[in-house]
């Protein structure tokens, strides 16, 4: 099948283009580069797989670029967009041109490709807001879901917070709504916490990489709030896999939004169990700061994973200190990227 990967050369989408170009499908890669280690997962992927993919380096914002590139593609993967909370309270009409706008035009440019492409969208966890209806007690030095003992459903209500959530969310239903109206073959994923090799974490985004390539160049970085806050983790392997068994079962999965996470099964504390895990990886104690809590930050985020395993049969397999270690050993090994 030909696929069409925007944000193609960053952290999930280069990931994506390894698994399915090794597969035998006709990739292309849509990207434009403004992102840090974008070029370097591109030289990554050229010598991984050498030139058995395209690459296209154009904007989702630009409307004709993506129909171009769009026309005659059997699957659409979104991942491009705009990453960061604060970068959206920072600069909000970039942060909704890049993912809302953005994510419009790859549906009109899906809905003009003559081939009705399934398009997969990579949502948020953030779109459910800061999850003030959910109880919250503390427990063994975590926070924990009194009334969730799964994780939160895909029934939970929205509420999106903060521009990101915003402009994250726009999109989550304007991808589920162009199945409902055009009988495009969509799927959203909110994904909760990737991880994984490859991915440039920054302070407000990807913040086990953040830590671990902190870490790794002898970088002191911050907790905000007291590092009980709780996240299920999810490698990108498992991640990769999600996709490729919805793709699959588009019989089952068209129209249909997914909790994609580690589940309860897969969760640790930002920082009171992540840190013994990473201070046995790098041999030594890792100096941190304290500060205020930010906000919309969510005590709790667990996924609840049932309805991906009953209909794709998709499961997480990889525990968080297997898939730490191998983000470790990447960065390790990729020392000269970060400084």
């Amino acid at each position: 099948m030909k696929y069409l990967i925007t944000g193609g050369a960053g952290f999930i989408g280069s990931n994506l283009v390894a698994h399915f170009v090794k597969a035998g499908h006709s990739v292309t890669v849509y990207d434009n580069f403004s992102r840090r280690g974008s070029e370097s997962n591109l030289e990554w992927l050229k010598g991984l797989l050498g030139d058995s993919f395209a690459v296209e380096r154009a904007d989702i914002r630009d409307a004709a670029a993506i129909a171009r590139a769009a026309q005659g593609k059997d699957v659409i993967l979104h991942m491009a967009g705009q990453v960061a909370v604060t970068t959206s309270v920072n600069d909000p009409r970039m942060d909704f041109e890049a993912n809302a706008l953005g994510t419009f035009n790859v549906l009109e440019a899906a809905r003009a490709a003559g081939t009705q492409p399934i398009v997969m969208y990579s949502s948020t966890n953030k779109v459910y807001g800061g999850m003030e209806a959910a109880r919250i007690v503390e427990a063994n030095g975590r926070y924990v879901f009194a009334d969730l003992p799964l994780g939160v459903p895909e029934t939970w209500p929205l509420d999106f917070h903060s521009p990101y959530g915003c402009s994250k969310g726009t999109g989550d239903q304007y991808v589920r709504d162009y199945h409902r109206i055009y009988a495009l073959p969509t799927v959203v994923f909110r994904q909760s916490a990737i991880y994984g090799p490859r991915q440039f974490g920054v302070e407000d985004q990807g913040w086990l990489a953040f830590f671990a390539i902190s870490a790794t160049v002898g970088r002191t970085f911050s907790i905000y709030g007291d590092g009980k806050q709780v996240r299920d983790l999810l490698h990108i392997d498992d991640l990769v896999l999600a996709y490729d068994a919805a793709i699959k079962h588009i019989d089952k999965t068209a129209g249909q939004v997914y909790n994609i996470g580690g589940g309860t099964e897969r969760s640790l504390s930002v920082w009171t169990e992540t840190r013994p895990l990473l201070e046995a990886l790098a041999g030594r104690e890792l100096p941190v700061n304290f500060g205020d809590w930010r906000p919309g930050d969510q005590l709790v985020y667990l996924s609840d994973i049932r309805k991906a395993q009953a209909e794709f049969g998709w499961a997480p397999k990889i525990a968080p200190a297997e898939g730490l270690k191998t983000l470790w050993d990447w960065t390790q090994a990729n020392k000269h990227l970060f400084v």
